[in-house]
């Protein structure tokens, strides 16, 4: 029996649509109507101010920059839970996975712990170097690295898995070492799950707001620059910026996903 004889009823794909349309709306009405009370004199002035530019432009350069450390740091840990066997694996990966059971607010205040003015690391950086994770684009980073890295290990992970082990037997049995291996057979072949990875930890980095507003209130980044105008101006400001920010971001968004999937989007079954 051929997988096109097992296609669902009409009647549950109604059903499941008729759902699936109520999740839809509650993701799409909330975001639909702040962009509808906006008026193009309020986002011109908006976007007009300096503040509110360097804001959005602070963070897409952060995002941009956690999403390259998450590739150095997450890919190779990926690779290792795709293809390796050792005792603890089960620990390593339930560690991949704690920053997404830990709220915001305590990953920002546990991080000054480590890089902060006391932090071991903080303390060690600044006294030789100068350098400081508070109030700079360092302490953005490595707050956005905490709550977003999850996101590049788990779909990297999954596309070297997705590569049959077979054919970099096949590389080794022709002469390649294992980085040639890698590098030539096995991450050409799973780079959709990579790039997967790397652009969601570019979507969650962008939006962090918690764990940066704990460490590094300032620079401020655009999440942190909408909270700050909704408390001195009210929604009207704050509204305006938030649909400014969210039209750059999901563009960049939508084009990293076109890179990743092109016109198939995301993978699924096939028939």
């Amino acid at each position: 029996m051929t997988a096109k004889t097992l296609a669902p009823s009409r009647s549950l794909l109604l059903a499941f649509w008729l759902i699936g349309g109520v999740l839809l709306a509650f993701i799409l009405l909330p975001l639909l109507q702040m962009i509808a009370n906006q008026s193009p004199a309020r986002l011109a002035h908006v976007a007009a101010m300096e503040d509110v530019r360097a804001a959005i432009v602070l963070s897409l350069q952060a995002a941009f920059l956690t999403a390259a450390l998450a590739g150095i740091l997450g890919v190779p840990l990926a690779y290792l839970l795709a293809r390796a066997a050792f005792p603890g694996k089960g620990i390593v990966e339930a560690i991949v996975d704690l920053p997404l059971a830990i709220p915001h607010t305590v990953v920002g205040i546990a991080l000054l712990f480590v890089f902060g003015r006391p932090g071991w690391i903080g303390a060690s950086v600044n006294a030789l170097t100068g350098y400081q994770f508070w109030g700079t684009l360092g302490g953005i980073i490595v707050a956005m690295l905490f709550v977003s890295v999850t996101y590049t290990v788990n779909a990297a992970r999954v596309g070297f898995e997705s590569v049959d082990p077979r054919l970099e037997k096949v590389a080794r049995t022709l002469g390649a070492g294992p980085w040639s291996v890698f590098t030539r057979v096995t991450l050409p072949l799973a780079w959709r799950g990579v790039l997967t990875g790397l652009t969601l930890t570019y979507a969650r980095s962008v939006s962090e707001f918690g764990a940066v507003i704990v460490l590094t209130y300032y620079p401020m980044t655009a999440p942190v620059k909408i909270y700050d105008l909704f408390l001195q101006f009210g929604l009207d400001d704050s509204s305006a910026m938030a649909v400014l920010f969210l039209a750059v971001a999901l563009t960049l968004f939508i084009v990293f996903r076109y890179l990743a999937y092109g016109r198939r989007g995301a993978p699924g079954v096939r028939a």
